[in-house]
């Protein structure tokens, strides 16, 4: 291991393969299932509103990445504009959903492989692996992490190739649903176009995948340490990803209802249930007697899980290095290869994803991990705000309009997701956090209070314990007692007050002058890459 710097060898068209490889992982293959169930055809309404969020919440993290293009910008952009502090805290959440990314799309792909290998996991029905199926999934980690350890130039030229292919097979699908059967009925019948109303929408934003797809986009923040250019391919990348994956999607979603057969939602929506081994697009593509086309979803399902999961891994190992700065994680892993890569944070993370695998069920990984991930990135919106008056002069390549506006209606966006993940994942949230807090506590025990930016984490703390009292009484899971729209007022209120609080926290414009150029100089840049960025 040498002192090698990170390589800036990713360019513009190998950013958006990376955002557009995030978000179409595993989540097509049942997503159209699973919110149409949450919301009859108003899922599409669904992923439109989905989407938006997302997009605006990549827009604000697209300013800050563009001026600090730093590894691991979701832990490493809390620490400039809020000190070590918030980002340990975003920084840990981040790590451990980021964490459950390879392990989700793993899964998946041995779920499909069970068509051939019914030996993978314990019963058919199981929610865990076979140890040959746990010592299978090592392998198939241990993989991406080879991969990614020879530089991020053959990594993204894989992904690349894996993404057209990710992108061509839903195409195809869609276009074989729409030609073969559409019965525009499914559409207003049952129950008409949103039977379950706006609640049944929602639900389908946070918990029928529409959030876990298209939070993807983070891996053009995260890999940005690695972009040329990236003052105009960040910003550039996630917009276009963004849409493009919309498009997929809402495409998709059509088909998918106008293809549903009229008997398989007699009893409604929400008890729609395709149980073929193939998933749902497979149980429809079987009744329209197109098995051609099951073959490729098999082929489809494999390469999908397998091209998100191969750059999870490489984002992930950047979040680590990023997180070597506060110190919540020792500088050994923080080091990069002779390859420009850091290859300590790649195993570290291969040691974890796999005790995740091993220890955690399925369906238990799947609601935690968007949750942790959304958490994580409601600094973007803060940040971006303040930066505005830290930073007036710094040069901004991509610079969002109507900045506190849209600053303020994206961290109440935020908290609106997380808090309709339901009851049950918010309190995996919060012990997620005691755990951090927990290991925060035992790094630091013998460094000196004045080294840590408390002042700027005010907020923190009554923003979550806010959002645990909401939702333990609240609708999504809770006891039912803020109702009728009372605990979604409840919210927006929580987000303005923590908002403006957040903002005026931040850190003093000596202290954010000395934080910039610390992080910075740990990380490995010259202070004048702020003022130079088409590198």
């Amino acid at each position: 291991m040498s002192d090698e710097r990170l390589k800036r060898d990713i360019g513009p068209i190998g950013l958006i393969a990376l955002a557009v490889s995030g978000i179409v992982g595993s989540g097509w293959l049942f997503a159209p299932m699973l919110t149409a169930q949450l919301a009859g055809p108003a899922a599409i309404v669904a992923w439109i509103i989905g989407a938006s969020c997302m997009l605006l919440l990549a827009l604000t993290f697209g300013e800050i990445a563009a001026m600090f293009p730093l590894p691991g910008g979701i832990a490493s952009i809390p620490g400039v504009t809020h000190g070590n502090i918030v980002s340990i805290t975003m920084g840990w959440t981040a790590w451990l959903g980021y964490m459950m990314t390879a392990p989700v799309e793993v899964e998946a792909t041995l779920r499909y492989l069970t068509l051939y290998a019914p030996w993978l996991f314990q019963t058919s029905q199981s929610q865990y692996l076979s140890l040959p199926g746990a010592f299978f999934a090592l392998g198939l980690m241990s993989v991406f992490v080879v991969l990614n350890a020879f530089g991020v130039k053959l990594f993204t030229l894989i992904n690349t190739g894996v993404t057209w292919i990710k992108i061509a097979v839903p195409l195809v699908i869609t276009a074989m649903f729409i030609a073969s059967a559409f019965e525009p009925a499914n559409f207003v019948q049952p129950g008409g176009f949103a039977p379950y109303g706006i609640n049944g929408i929602l639900a389908a934003v946070s918990s029928g995948g529409v959030v876990l797809s298209m939070i993807g986009f983070r891996h053009a923040i995260d890999m940005a340490g690695e972009v040329r250019n990236p003052g105009r391919s960040i910003p550039l990348a996630m917009i276009l990803a963004m849409l493009i994956c919309l498009l997929l999607y809402v495409g998709l979603q059509i088909a998918f209802i106008g293809a549903v057969p009229s008997d398989a939602i007699a009893g409604g929506w929400a008890n729609l249930h395709l149980t073929h081994s193939g998933g749902p697009l497979a149980s429809v593509a079987t009744a329209l007697g197109l098995l051609w086309l099951v073959s490729l979803m098999n082929s489809a399902a494999i390469i999908s899980p397998f091209g998100s999961a191969l750059v999870a891994v490489g984002a992930n190992a950047r979040l680590v290095m990023a997180m070597t700065g506060t110190r919540l994680i020792p500088a050994i892993f923080g080091k990069v290869s002779r390859f420009g890569v850091p290859l300590y944070a790649l195993l570290l993370n291969l040691v974890m994803g796999w005790l995740t695998v091993l220890l955690l069920p399925f369906s238990e990984i799947v609601a935690t991990h968007s949750s942790l991930v959304v958490f994580s990135f409601i600094l973007g919106p803060v940040a971006v705000v303040a930066l505005r008056k830290l930073a007036p002069d710094y040069p901004r390549p991509f610079k969002l309009p109507l900045v506190q506006i849209i600053g303020l209606a994206t961290f109440i966006l935020a908290t609106l997701i997380i808090y309709w993940s339901g009851w049950n994942t918010i309190r995996v949230i919060g012990l997620a956090l005691i755990a951090g807090a927990l290991l925060f506590a035992v790094r630091i025990r013998h460094l000196p209070a004045s080294d840590f930016q408390y002042r700027s984490a005010i907020w923190l703390l009554p923003y979550c314990a806010g959002i645990g009292l909401i939702s333990w009484l609240g609708s999504f899971g809770g006891l039912n007692i803020l109702t009728g729209g009372l605990d979604v007022a409840a919210c927006v209120a929580l987000g303005i007050v923590a908002f403006h609080v957040a903002v005026r926290s931040a850190l003093s414009q000596t202290e954010f002058n000395s934080q910039a150029e610390e992080m910075l100089a740990q990380l490995g840049y010259e202070k004048d890459v702020l003022y130079n960025l088409d590198i």
